[in-house]
């Protein structure tokens, strides 16, 4: 049974920085794709960051470039999803998703979801 754990969620002033953790298990790692997507309350789940565990390639978002980065930790099945500069407009639900091989943008595309974690940014 796969299963994704999001943690490191809270909230943040403008300008800071926070880490976003997502413990994986039940899939083969080098099989599967790693995607962070966000969602605000009646909009789409929109992609943040993608990265594929066997080659290390990475997408992100033009509003994550810069500022976010995707990162894993073979040794602990975990990926992270470093955010800095954040602003308000950051502020959403953040989800950990998973798909096999590549990295997609579609979240149609991902068959894993965790539960989500909050992040809030204030001014």
């Amino acid at each position: 049974q796969v299963q994704l754990v999001e943690s490191g969620g809270g909230g943040g002033k403008g300008g800071g920085s926070l880490r976003l953790s997502c413990a994986a298990s039940g899939l083969t790692f080098r099989s599967y794709a790693m995607g962070w997507f966000r969602q605000l309350p009646g909009k789409e789940r929109e992609f943040v960051a993608a990265l594929s565990w066997s080659g290390g390639h990475t997408d992100y978002a033009d509003s994550a470039k810069g500022r976010f980065t995707i990162s894993s930790d073979n040794a602990k099945n975990t990926v992270y999803l470093q955010m800095n500069s954040l602003t308000p407009v950051d502020t959403a639900v953040y989800y950990c998703a998973a798909r096999l091989m590549v990295v997609a943008r579609a979240s149609t595309e991902y068959a894993y979801w965790g539960q989500g974690t909050q992040v809030t940014v204030s001014s």
